[in-house]
């Protein structure tokens, strides 16, 4: 059964791959374009109103266009708001390897952000729009604080944190910034702002000092950025197909005949050249590696949004019993939530590293919860932007009785149980009840902190002062040990391949959980072979990349 199965998904494989790549052709001299008008995204999505190409799948795209002899070039398109100082970082090391690879690449866009300015200022070619704008601008983060208004109206918070960092709450229960929140605010911005000091003075050639000095000066309207020497050109759109055919043209010997631009997308590119890449072979079944992209706040129970502890658990039980599968990347992206939740994630992370290696990237913030689901992984990896940490625990809840008093509204009660109205928004905590609170705090704090010793080999009393609720930048949390390597999703799945037991440059098929769409995934399964977990949820096929 097993070598009629093989078969089975070897000529499936074959089959998928012929017609996918006749579809998806690549002619010799193409430029990979990669479209980030619609924004950044952390995950693929093929069909819809909106297809997208993930942050992983595009980094495996530009490795791979970068050994194609097909590909002339990578031009990225770039509009409106988007990106991450951690992307960014992840993405600008992938246009460094083009450029060391001889692969031109170019970058049109309607205007730039730090962060997109950050990722894309190493290219060949930079172009705006005369009417563009480079905001060229350094960091800037500030918070609402709600307690002046909350007493106008007679609503007062009551915040219970363990860990003196742990500043959530603050927006309800202070008027301005503690000490502790500037503080760990200020490091995180100091490590980004250096970064990105050295990735505009590396792809302009320029001194840090002269960065910082434009930095101060933006933002930086198109002509401007050019006298700048920040761009390289002003081009519309449409005009940019005949700079690259001129540029192409460049140091050619006359009378060779005009280069044409031609351009295949980078989404395309994925899907015929890249998600199935592996060799086939009917002696031996080809090589899995899994991805599970874990998005959003950390929640309880199975709905559509974020992480849910019972979704997660599922997927990761498929990936723990399905002995195909040889390692397993979790790409984190979150500030954290619900505590029970990050704890029941936690154990089945714990119980598939067991299993089999588990490595972490992660993405723009693995904070809190987001923190306590990584903390058992073999590696952990994180950008330097990445804001990491966050151990600790808070709970809050709005005392309206001084708000209903002044509307007007009277409301009572009974009860059996001397903390039965604990969580009751009609009266503020009694010292009793804060106590009890605190108590049931510091016992899940004290988990954490046994979590996370145990995950990263740290004794508890070592894990307490690097806990606190303090958020760290990626250098930060390496330094403090919290996270293992800098890097982003590529790094990444090199380590888990090399903990899987794969020979250097072998190839495998990476799988990605949760699918992005049914339908789309259930038409690409007929064409790419039958994947892993075809019995967990009927109806459902799994994406390969």
């Amino acid at each position: 059964m097993g070598l009629i199965r093989r078969w089975r998904t070897q000529g499936r494989r074959f089959v998928g791959r012929g017609l996918l790549r006749s579809a998806r052709k690549v002619e010799k001299g193409s430029w990979l374009e990669v479209d980030l008008t619609r924004g950044w995204s952390e995950r693929t999505q093929t069909g819809g109103p909106s297809p997208t190409l993930g942050l992983t799948d595009l980094l495996r795209s530009l490795e791979r266009a970068g050994d194609d002899s097909r590909i002339e070039g990578v031009l990225f398109r770039v509009g409106g708001a988007g990106g991450s100082f951690a992307s960014a970082l992840s993405l600008g090391r992938a246009v460094a390897r083009l450029r060391a690879r001889g692969c031109r690449v170019a970058v049109w866009a309607e205007g730039l952000n730090d962060a997109q300015y950050m990722a894309l200022c190493g290219a060949d070619r930079v172009w705006l729009p005369e009417s563009g704008t480079l905001s060229l601008l350094g960091l800037h983060t500030e918070r609402f604080y709600f307690r002046e208004l909350l007493d106008r109206v007679g609503a007062r918070p009551e915040v219970v944190h363990v860990g003196r960092y742990k500043s959530a709450g603050d927006s309800y229960s202070r008027d301005s910034m503690s000490d502790e929140e500037r503080e760990q605010l200020e490091s995180w911005q100091q490590d980004v702002f250096d970064e990105l000091v050295e990735a505009v003075g590396q792809g302009r050639d320029l001194s840090a000092d002269r960065v910082r000095d434009l930095i101060d000066d933006g933002p930086y309207p198109a002509r401007r950025a050019l006298d700048a020497g920040l761009i390289d050109g002003l081009a519309y759109f449409d005009e940019v197909p005949e700079r690259l055919e001129a540029w192409m043209r460049e140091g050619e010997e006359p009378g060779r005949g005009a280069r044409r631009f031609s351009k295949v997308s980078a989404l395309r590119y994925f899907i015929g050249q890249v998600a199935d890449a592996g060799p086939i072979s009917l002696r031996r079944d080809p090589l899995y590696l899994a991805t599970l992209t874990l998005e959003g706040n950390v929640q309880r129970g199975k709905s559509a949004r974020g992480i849910t502890s019972e979704g997660t658990a599922e997927w990761i039980e498929a990936l723990r019993t399905d002995a195909r599968i040889r390692g397993v990347l979790l790409r984190i992206d979150s500030p954290g939530g619900d505590a029970l939740a990050s704890d029941l994630i936690h154990r089945e992370v714990e119980r598939l590293c067991k299993e089999k290696p588990v490595v972490v990237s992660m993405g723009d913030v693995a904070a809190s919860g987001g923190y306590y689901i990584a903390a058992p992984a073999d590696a952990i990896f994180a950008e330097v932007g990445t804001i990491t940490g966050s151990i600790g625990v808070l709970g809050m809840k709005l005392n309206l009785s001084g708000l209903y008093e002044r509307l007007g509204v009277t409301k009572e009660g009974v009860q059996k149980g001397a903390r039965a109205g604990l969580f009751s928004e009609s009266h503020g905590l009694s010292s009793d009840e804060r106590a009890a609170i605190r108590q049931e705090m510091e016992a899940f704090y004290t988990t954490f902190l046994k979590r996370v010793g145990r995950g990263r080999q740290l004794s508890t009393a070592e894990v307490e002062p690097i806990a606190q609720g303090r958020i760290w930048s990626g250098r930060r949390a390496q330094a403090v040990g919290l996270v293992d390597h800098l890097g982003g999703p590529l790094e990444a799945l090199a380590d888990l391949a090399q903990r899987a037991g794969l020979d250097e440059g072998e190839d495998y098929l990476l799988v990605a959980l949760p699918p992005v769409s049914r339908w789309n995934e259930w038409v690409r399964s007929l064409l790419a072979g039958q994947g892993p977990f075809s019995s967990l949820r009927k109806g459902t096929a799994f994406r390969f990349r």
